[in-house]
């Protein structure tokens, strides 16, 4: 099984932990020293408390934050849903695909999985020009302050109908320094803008609209956290 820790950038916890972990070392010749195994967590494991938090792939869409890494743990651990405490761990290696660039790239594609639900109501194709302009931005082949406009004209539009569509735009289009969170809130607002549709759609009783809601985002989100493995070129355990 491989474990997962995001940090960030240095190495610090984030996500509610406190400390710095100690890094991995690269080599001349490429292959990575793993950090130094973090002291013994004294006292009974808790999750979310006390114990050093890793989790899986399939959970990593989960947890973003600035840097991930491979991880191992050793010793008593405890498993919860989306995260498994290890009494020690440490950092193996870091996730090389996890970048700037992929994550933009996957946010853009969150983004554009919410536009036919919003061309289909409204002739508007502003949010599929911010996401280009995203994409292209990704690859190098668009200004920040383009990217800026881009951002900043989805928000402005975003009170028209189908503002999940739009909110999906907009945090593609996020700012250079958080490609992370521009990965999360697009995620987020994809697999929302799935539910509304399943909410507004025409049904004989509230139960089955309320069960159309959970079914359209969790298939939104199984879509996200396997596109997300694939651009990571990680693999499911």
């Amino acid at each position: 099984m491989k474990y997962y820790k995001f940090l960030s950038v240095g190495g610090a916890a984030c996500q509610g932990g406190t400390g710095v972990w100690s890094l991995p070392t690269r080599g001349d010749d490429g292959t990575w020293t793993p950090g130094e195994w973090m002291p013994p967590v004294e006292g009974e494991l808790m999750l979310c408390w006390n114990g050093y938090h890793l989790c899986m792939a399939e959970n990593l869409l989960g947890w973003l934050a600035p840097r991930l890494y491979e991880a191992e743990g050793r010793g008593e651990c405890v498993r919860g849903e989306d995260k498994i405490m290890f009494r020690q761990a440490r950092l193996l290696r870091p996730i090389s695909t996890y970048n700037e660039r992929i994550l933009r790239l996957f946010a853009c594609d969150c983004a554009e999985r919410a536009l036919p639900l919003h061309e289909a109501v409204l002739d508007d194709t502003r949010p599929r020009e911010c996401i280009a302009t995203a994409r292209r931005y990704a690859n190098g082949e668009a200004t920040g302050a383009e990217l800026d406009i881009a951002r900043d004209a989805a928000r402005a539009a975003a009170s028209s109908a189908w503002v999940a569509a739009w909110d999906a735009a907009w945090a593609a289009a996020s700012s250079a320094s958080s490609a992370w969170v521009a990965a999360r809130d697009a995620a987020w607002a994809a697999a929302s803008s799935a539910s509304s549709a399943a909410r507004d759609a025409r049904a004989a009783r509230d139960a089955a609209r309320a069960a159309a809601r959970e079914a359209a985002w969790d298939a939104e989100d199984k879509w996200q956290r396997t596109h997300l493995l694939e651009m990571l070129e990680l693999q499911e355990d």
